[in-house]
């Protein structure tokens, strides 16, 4: 603080001097212009020329896409807190919300107003971060694998776990057969096309059903922990097999994948027996710090990154090869909840809402515009609920659980959530579902996840 006259004397002299400088060399620079022959003028600026340059500047792409991230982010955490509210999962509200942004409301309700937030050109941005935030949201997902689980918890958790996915792949590869002439693309192949369909009609989503296990307290009762190991069974059995479908969807024949497949198998090879072992022996002292340090980070994300590089040129999807090195991390659990916490911040929040948005606007109900399409919709969720409920909760049936804990099992693992948006957008990618059928399979997706809930409510099972 300036507390003499002096000072306050001293400041207003410096101060008034450098502006008079600056104005004196602005005057004289204008003679520069007519010296160098410059065409310049210097007209007023219209009222036109005044709202040119404020919609320059609303439509730049950096405003636009700042614009979107807000306006995604306040939709996502409104419709998550809605849903959490009425005993739903928060990301069955960040789904609605970004189908609600989508073709099926705002664009048909505010054309205009949808346009100017989500111009065609913003898209492809708004693509590459949200597949940003998936290979962070896939390397958390597999590190809250617990493969020790799945070692001491065998058995019957791989007997259902398996059948929920054999049943639903069988049914939907069945179902493929009858709606491949009209709802595939005209260049896939059935048997890429079929395949896919099996594998869409068999994801558990691990994660949301880990989540609703959490909620009611069920993640240290028998059957809380029945369930937690048969999804996580589910879920590398179906991403192995996803990575394998993908392969051949890419090879375009099935001889040419085996190429991709056995180049696939030699980097799952590597990254359990070279690239496991070494990570535990370099971070075996660092796991055990509170606080993981900013060279551990770093160190993490680069294994990340590279895995998932490698899987995205070997053919199989970067985010398998994100999935994959959350499974190799080492397996102190406090290290990979620190590690999880600190990603989960970043991602669920700001990173994995662009992804509900850009599955929305690639979801258009108004498609499903007649008896025909709807009755098909129907069909696609009569017969998951049944391959994916009806399969799992008859097995653990026949493995010796109640009727009433087979049909809880059943519902958990009827859970297909986020997964199964993944899923289908890399289906969409691959150009093997139309924008019809990927419209029917992601309300598939909501049905079914929005079912658990209440089933689980009707059932009033206590985990036990």
């Amino acid at each position: 603080m300036i507390k003499t006259r002096s000072g306050i004397l001293f400041y207003i002299i410096t101060i008034g001097a450098l502006v008079g400088l600056i104005f004196f060399v602005l005057h004289a620079g204008k003679q520069l212009e007519t010296s160098i022959g410059s065409t310049l003028t210097a007209n007023p600026m219209p009222k036109q020329a005044l709202q040119q340059n404020a919609h320059s500047a609303l439509s730049h792409p950096l405003a636009v896409f700042i614009m979107q991230i807000t306006i995604i982010i306040i939709a996502s955490r409104l419709c998550a807190y809605l849903f959490q509210k009425i005993g739903q999962p928060a990301v069955m509200g960040e789904t609605i919300a970004g189908i609600l942004l989508g073709p099926s409301l705002m664009s048909a309700a505010l054309p205009g107003f949808s346009q100017f937030i989500f111009p065609a050109a913003s898209l492809g941005n708004l693509q590459m971060l949200s597949q940003i935030g998936l290979i962070l949201f896939m390397f958390v997902i597999g590190m809250e694998l617990d493969l020790n689980v799945l070692k001491k918890k065998a058995g019957a958790a791989i007997m259902i776990s398996h059948a929920s996915i054999v049943i639903p792949y069988g049914l939907g590869v069945s179902l493929a057969y009858f709606i491949y002439q009209k709802y595939a693309p005209p260049h896939i192949p059935f048997y890429a096309f079929s395949l896919f369909m099996g594998i869409a009609m068999s994801i558990t989503a691990f994660p949301v059903l880990a989540r609703i296990i959490r909620e009611r307290n069920w993640q240290k009762t028998r059957l809380g922990t029945l369930a937690i190991t048969c999804a996580a069974a589910d879920d590398i059995t179906a991403w192995c097999l996803l990575a394998i479908v993908v392969a051949i969807a890419k090879a375009g024949s099935l001889s040419a994948a085996m190429y991709t497949i056995l180049f696939a198998l030699i980097y799952v090879l590597a990254m359990f027996f070279i690239i496991k072992p070494f990570l535990s022996k370099l971070l075996s002292r660092k796991t055990e710090d509170k606080n993981i340090h900013r060279s551990t980070l770093a160190l993490v994300f680069v294994v990340l990154l590279l895995s998932a590089y490698c899987a995205e040129v070997i053919g199989i999807h970067a985010l398998f090869g994100a999935f994959l090195a959350g499974v190799v991390m080492p397996q102190n659990w406090n290290f990979r909840n620190n590690l999880i916490h600190k990603i989960e911040d970043v991602a669920l929040v700001l990173l994995l809402p662009l992804f509900f948005v850009f599955t929305g606007l690639r979801t258009q109900v108004g498609l499903l515009n007649t008896p025909e399409l709807g009755i098909t919709c129907l069909l696609i969720i009569l017969i998951a609920v049944l391959g994916k409920l009806g399969g799992s909760a008859f097995t653990a049936r026949f493995t010796g659980e109640t009727p009433r804990n087979s049909l809880a099992i059943g519902a958990l693992m009827n859970t297909r959530g986020l997964v199964e948006l993944v899923v289908l957008n890399i289906g969409y990618d691959l150009g093997i579902l139309t924008p019809e059928m990927f419209t029917m399979m992601v309300l598939m997706a909501i049905v079914t996840t929005l079912m658990t809930t209440p089933i689980l409510n009707w059932l009033k099972v206590t985990g036990d």
